[in-house]
């Protein structure tokens, strides 16, 4: 439902359905003297956009006397349907529509965030939950977003409860700042050295003299990267998550958030420590090798950025069983222009495969090895995204190209989980006519057959047919999501969800994008049904917010 109404900024839509009216409750406008207008941008409970709300507000706001140059502020609970309902009202010659970001459930996500960076000493897997769920919650319907906030930020408190609370550093006296590259070799020999204390505070130091997200971004990801895959991928995803919390809550609270994850980072252990970097074939310095020669190939490479477009004949080379044969394509790629995130993201589509080949004959947990290799490879991704929005910062530092490597190399030491590779949905006499036709009888399937054990193939099959049906995919993300929230899942679930979803977005309608959304689908499958308790608890919960009966005695039901 839309609500406009005139303040002295403008007019304010507040774009939520019915039923949200009815549950959550109406703006209180009095001290305004204003009244809200009600039109709704979705109909509940079938979630179809009104096609006829331009036509409807735009009436209701001329009838107010709001002009076309008029302010109009959009806000709704997650800040998605808002942004559909300004981009509306802006084609109908509303030139200055604002969407309120995140929504007014955007301060339970900030507070929360907060909370559990201030509660505990060090970055959490609640914050980890948490974040991915925000980023999802614009794809689910409205009716559901309160499920997803309940995971989080439960599993936030639950983090929280007993532990340590975090002990606050300071920066260096405003008359101690150095330049940026002086913080930058500090901040890498203090994680090098293990010196926790001696690293936050040069962190909190670039923070507090202006650096900003990208500067904060590369300094972070290169100090990282000075061990191999540390901690088994975590440190870099979860540096990746505490920059994605702060494009949530807002970069003003970055001195809160980005040095909760410095103690995994100094604490990390890399994999240049293990023995399967080393042996049979040591890794190490054949990596070594090839990142002296990254300036020589990024000069070679720049005449040609721009045009490199052999992302998915690099990502299945590196597939193959050859450590040297996959430096040589990345160096090659290199050499031919691809950028910084051109090779990311063949390295992330690569992992994706990891998952989606994944024998079902292999032990349960080497999902997870699948997993770790997959979720890295997307935050390294993200995390260039982010340092090269502006300038292609890996030909000043091509020491950022390291965790490309280290990713495309951690995809060669699981080939093993692919040995025999799963036969993709569809393929040979795999043939998928009798499954359903019509999407929501699909995705119906999707959510009736996880609740079985064992029906991975099965939940591929219906992934595969529903694309090749050419149905769209928001509906399937927000069933997958659903999927997700309605088990007891542990975190790599929401991390291989959320990192899925992000990497289709990278690829689109594509072949590679229904690959990275299947090998979701088998994910989850592999990790459903569970016991669902949470899920009831937070039914209960619901129930009890709105006043509603949670048990009735057989004789109090009406006759």
């Amino acid at each position: 439902m839309a609500s406009a109404c005139i303040t002295p900024l403008g007019a304010a839509d507040n774009v939520r359905t019915r039923a949200e009216w009815t549950y959550v409750g109406m703006p209180d406008l009095g001290s305004l003297s204003k009244r809200a207008i009600l039109v709704e941008w979705q109909t509940f409970p079938d979630q179809t956009v009104n096609p006829r709300f331009p036509e409807r507000l735009g009436g209701e706001l001329g009838a107010l006397g709001v002009k076309l140059d008029d302010d109009l502020f959009f806000i709704c609970r997650s800040g998605g349907r808002s942004l559909a309902a300004a981009k509306a009202m802006a084609a109908m010659g509303y030139r200055a529509c604002h969407n309120v970001a995140g929504g007014f459930e955007g301060a339970l996500v900030r507070d929360a965030v907060l909370f559990g960076a201030r509660n505990r000493d060090g970055w959490g897997i609640g914050l980890t939950i948490l974040t991915a769920l925000a980023k999802l919650i614009p794809s689910l319907p409205e009716e559901e977003t309160y499920l997803a906030l309940y995971k989080g930020i439960s599993r936030v408190a639950r983090d929280c409860d007993g532990a340590a609370p975090r002990r606050d550093r300071l920066p260096l006296a405003p008359s101690e700042y150095q330049p940026l590259p002086v913080l930058q070799r500090w901040f890498r020999h203090w994680t090098r050295v293990r010196h926790r204390d001696a690293a936050e505070r040069t962190l909190l130091t670039a923070i507090a003299s202006g650096a900003s997200s990208i500067e904060l971004a590369a300094l972070m990801l290169i100090a990282v990267t000075d061990r191999y895959f540390a901690d088994g991928g975590h440190a870099l995803d979860f540096t990746n998550k505490a920059f994605e919390s702060l494009d949530i809550i807002g970069w003003e609270h970055a001195a809160a958030m980005l040095p909760s994850v410095v103690d995994q980072m100094v604490s990390a252990r890399g994999n240049e420590e293990s023995n399967a970097w080393r042996q049979p074939i040591d890794l190490v310095p054949m990596c070594e090798a090839a990142f002296a020669e990254l300036p020589e190939l990024l000069a070679d490479g720049r005449p040609k950025r721009g045009s490199w477009r052999d992302h998915e004949v690099l990502a299945h080379r590196l597939l193959g069983d050859d450590p040297a044969a996959i430096v040589a394509a990345l160096k090659s790629a290199i050499r031919d222009g691809a950028t910084a995130t051109d090779l990311s993201r063949a390295v992330a589509y690569a992992a994706a495969l990891r998952v989606a080949f994944f024998g079902i004959s292999n032990e349960h947990s080497d999902w997870d090895t699948a997993l770790h290799c997959f979720t890295y490879c997307n935050a390294v991704h993200q995390l260039l995204t982010r340092i090269s929005a502006k300038t292609p910062m890996e030909l000043e530092r091509p020491e950022l190209l390291r965790a490309v490597f280290h990713g495309a190399l951690q995809v060669y030491l699981i080939r093993f989980l692919n040995v025999p590779p799963a036969r993709l949905p569809g393929e040979g006499d795999d043939q998928l006519d009798a499954l359903p036709r019509d999407g929501s009888e699909l995705r119906d399937a999707i959510l009736t057959a996880l609740d079985r054990q064992g029906v991975v193939e099965t939940a591929g099959r219906l992934v595969v047919r529903y694309f090749m049906l050419r149905h769209p995919v928001e509906p399937l993300i927000a069933t997958l999501t659903r999927a997700v929230l309605r088990e007891d899942a542990e975190f790599h679930t929401y991390q291989m969800l959320e990192a899925g979803v992000q990497q289709y977005w990278e690829w689109g309608e594509s072949a590679a994008g229904h690959q990275i959304v299947t090998a979701v689908a088998r994910y989850i499958a592999a990790h459903s049904p569970t016991e669902r308790a949470q899920l009831q608890t937070a039914t209960v919960v619901r129930r009890l917010s709105r006043g509603e009966a949670i048990y009735e005695a057989e004789d109090e039901l009406p006759s």
